[in-house]
């Protein structure tokens, strides 16, 4: 996060606001029950696809809402009452720098879906285009959330949907990536923030959320959490894709049991998809095994040469399974 999501201060007093700190740390848990989630999801030990579809789908969308809300705020407590450049600068500058390490890592890791303008990306930005709002009204505030939210539903071009562009979020087609939280609409959620907490100066709710640190003592470990969040985010999902990787090589997910299950949800077979898909399956896991390409199918790290290959095998499999 950057300095404005770590300090949970407001200008003039060093005392934190505890209660962002454990909102914070309890964010940053439910991100890594759902990157867990999408290790698996990666690795085969879940349904294909599982991470981004129903009810995982909307629980990611709430943790980045909630990241985001979270940078709004405390950008409004610790430059309401003047912008302290020289640390606003150092942590951006840090954000960007994880920013950048996870395009580098995920270039490489996952090509085909690398990230691009993920969350911190998002952040590193929204940090910039905030200070804009500092010193707006709580309703103006909210009214530009309100139309940034709204924008992208409006304003949608092919022309838009180049990397290069595709981060502003007007693209017609979402870009393929791991992670993506383009400017519309999800700035709208740091604006949201910042409404709350203008609105929050004004009523004296800031210290009435101070207030509550003595009976917040118990959940220390969550708001260390909270105070240490860009690193907790940048060591956490390596670890965790790190320790789901080592499970394969020791208890490595039934790979036919995937593909069966890919291929009844794809119904390729109609209704006879029950007696024909395990076989699909098998014929399937054992050509894709014998091209050596099983695992880059998996986990979709195909290269255009590796995707043709899988588009033959695919075809002859379902050609010999009636």
């Amino acid at each position: 996060m950057t300095k404005e999501a770590k300090r949970s201060v407001s200008p003039g007093d060093g005392r934190r606001i505890e209660a962002l700190d454990v909102a914070r740390g309890v964010a940053l848990l439910a991100m890594a029950i759902f990157h867990f989630t999408w290790d698996l999801d990666n690795f085969g030990y879940v349904a294909r696809g599982l991470a981004g579809e129903g009810g995982w789908r909307l629980f990611a969308r709430c943790i980045a809402s909630s990241f985001l809300v979270l940078v709004g705020t405390s950008l409004v407590l610790a430059h309401a009452r003047g912008i302290r450049w020289r640390p606003f600068f150092v942590r951006l500058g840090q954000v960007a720098a994880g920013a950048l390490a996870i395009t580098v890592v995920t270039f490489f890791v996952t090509p085909g879906s690398f990230v691009f303008f993920g969350i911190l990306h998002h952040i590193a930005v929204a940090s910039l285009l905030g200070l804009l709002a500092l010193r707006l009204p709580w309703f103006a505030t909210a009214l530009a959330a309100v139309v940034v939210v709204a924008l992208p539903t409006i304003v949608r071009s092919a022309s838009m949907e180049p990397m290069a562009l595709a981060w502003i979020g007007f693209a017609e087609t979402p870009p393929i990536t791991n992670d993506f939280v383009p400017i519309f609409p999800w700035f709208g959620a740091v604006l949201a923030g910042m409404a709350l907490a203008q609105l929050g100066q004004s009523k004296g709710a800031v210290e009435r959320l101070r207030a509550l640190n003595p009976a917040l003592s118990r959940l220390r470990p969550l708001a260390f959490l909270g105070r240490h969040s860009l690193a907790f985010y940048l060591i956490h999902q390596p670890l965790l894709f790190g320790l789901v990787f080592l499970a394969t090589q020791v208890a490595p997910p039934d790979r036919t049991a995937l593909l069966d299950d890919e291929c009844r949800r794809s119904a390729i077979f109609g209704a006879s998809s029950a007696e024909m898909c395990p076989r699909f399956a098998a014929c399937a896991a054992s050509r894709l095994s014998e091209a050596g390409i099983l695992e880059a199918a998996i986990q979709n790290r195909t290269t255009p040469e590796q995707a043709g290959q899988i588009q033959t095998i695919v075809s002859i499999c379902a050609q010999s399974s009636p």
